[in-house]
């Protein structure tokens, strides 16, 4: 083993190491509110520091799935997450030192192995696939977004599934609590990396699908390409929307836009990444020939589509439970109307200056998009909901359905979207008119 090779293995451990560290820290004496914000952080801040030496991996499941792809040699594979499972191991025995005190690794109170499962797979799936598709796709080549991208993928799954799981997705972190918690009880631990490395398998094959010019395909991705890209995506958004509601997170906001800023960066050279009907209708509404009408019209089904799938997906993980899409106590439909309106207006008009421009936002665009779901969630959440895409609405109707609930209000809802759409499109071609000149 030469210099390399071991500045790669001690660059693991160091990652990983400090990773299982900080959760265990933020478990036994950290904020409820800022808890997976500090353990994203710490993972980002290492994948900085650390990527240009190993990878940053820091993750089994993560190897594995660079290995699926033909990112990473198998036997590199091997040794990275003996590596990282070790550093897993030694920090949580430090933190028990610490504190003199550790935590069992098992399904929260009320939940059993096939809800924590489905948490454990969803969520390490995700932070696999953007893995992939932010560090090893060309097409994605040269990027300072990867390290935000992959971190806050932590944002979205710990408030999301947290409640549901523990929010480990990662071998080495279930490893690392099970093994120093070996008195209280013994096994999870193991359980939980099988189901996280099925979520690396998922992202694996999915990213095959979505990247096809990794794998000697065109690069010219075709509609169907783009559709899988836009599903998968607004899956994502909406699923963390219903799992933050429904666990009553402390941070729902702040997760949801996560979840929506780690898949533009993921797959915004895919698709587009619109995840949303109303910013889909801005972009075709706004000319200039980025999407037929046809084109748009697939997008948005297929949106659509995905979000009822995840809303009947976070249903499911909480025992049948669901909520309705509706103004807030005090507010009425006229209220809702003009919340929904005017942060719509918001979302779609920033997508269109920051990502539909011939000169786009080289690394900023995701942080700026997602930030506009950060500025109008907190804003009119208790208006309207913040709801600010009818994929979202007919997710969350769609669902309610289940709880006797109306199913109408999504499309009362998704007219206010379109307005805000339309709106966008028409402000977007007043204040860049060099965008409508020809050469």
């Amino acid at each position: 083993m030469g210099e390399e090779g071991a500045a790669k293995y001690v660059a693991e451990f160091v990652g990983t190491y400090l990773l299982v560290f900080t959760v265990g820290c933020n478990v036994l004496s950290g904020s409820p509110v800022w808890a997976a914000t500090s353990i994203a952080c710490i993972l980002m801040v290492s994948i900085y520091a650390l990527g240009g030496v190993s990878g940053a991996n820091f993750n089994p499941a993560v190897s594995v799935a660079l290995g699926l792809s033909n990112k990473l040699e198998w036997k590199e594979v091997g040794i990275y997450s003996a590596v990282q499972i070790i550093a897993g191991i030694c920090a949580g025995l430090s933190y028990g030192a610490l504190f003199f005190k550790v935590f069992n690794l098992e399904p929260q109170a009320g939940f059993g192995w096939w809800e924590a499962a489905l948490a454990e797979v969803l969520y390490t799936f995700m932070l696999c696939f953007v893995v992939l598709n932010v560090a090893t796709a060309a097409k994605n080549a040269g990027n300072q977004f990867y390290g935000l991208a992959i971190g806050f993928v932590i944002i979205a799954g710990g408030y999301a599934a947290g409640g549901i799981s523990g929010g480990a997705f990662n071998p080495a972190v279930a490893l690392g609590i099970d093994v120093s918690s070996a008195g209280l009880g013994f096994g999870w631990g193991f359980a939980y990396a099988g189901y996280e490395l099925i979520g690396a398998g998922l992202a694996a094959a999915l990213f095959r699908v979505v990247r096809p010019d990794e794998f000697g395909g065109e690069s010219d991705y075709s509609l169907a390409t783009k559709l899988v890209s836009e599903f998968i995506g607004t899956f994502y958004l909406v699923l963390t929307v219903g799992l933050n509601v429904l666990g009553k997170s402390p941070a729902p906001v702040w997760s949801i836009a996560a979840s929506l800023m780690c898949m533009i960066y993921a797959l915004g050279n895919c698709s587009g990444a619109h995840f949303n009907p109303a910013v889909t209708l801005a972009i075709l509404a706004s000319g200039r020939k980025l999407i037929t009408a046809t084109e748009a019209a697939a997008y948005m089904g297929v949106q659509i589509l995905a979000g009822v799938c995840a809303g009947y997906m976070y249903a499911a993980m909480h025992h049948g439970a669901t909520f309705a899409l509706a103004p807030g106590k005090g507010f009425g439909f006229g209220h809702a109307a003009c919340a929904e309106i005017v942060f719509t207006f918001v979302l779609c008009f920033v997508v269109l200056c920051v990502a539909t421009v011939k000169e786009p936002s080289k690394d900023m665009f995701g942080l700026a998009i997602a930030s506009c779901v950060t500025a109008g969630g907190y804003a009119i959440g208790a208006v309207s909901g913040g709801s600010l895409n009818p994929a979202v609405s007919f997710g969350i109707s769609g669902s309610h359905i289940i709880g006797g609930g109306h199913f109408y209000n999504c499309l009362i809802y998704s007219v206010y979207e379109f307005v805000g759409a339309g709106l966008a499109a028409g402000i977007f071609m007043v204040v860049h008119p060099d965008e409508y000149k020809t050469a």
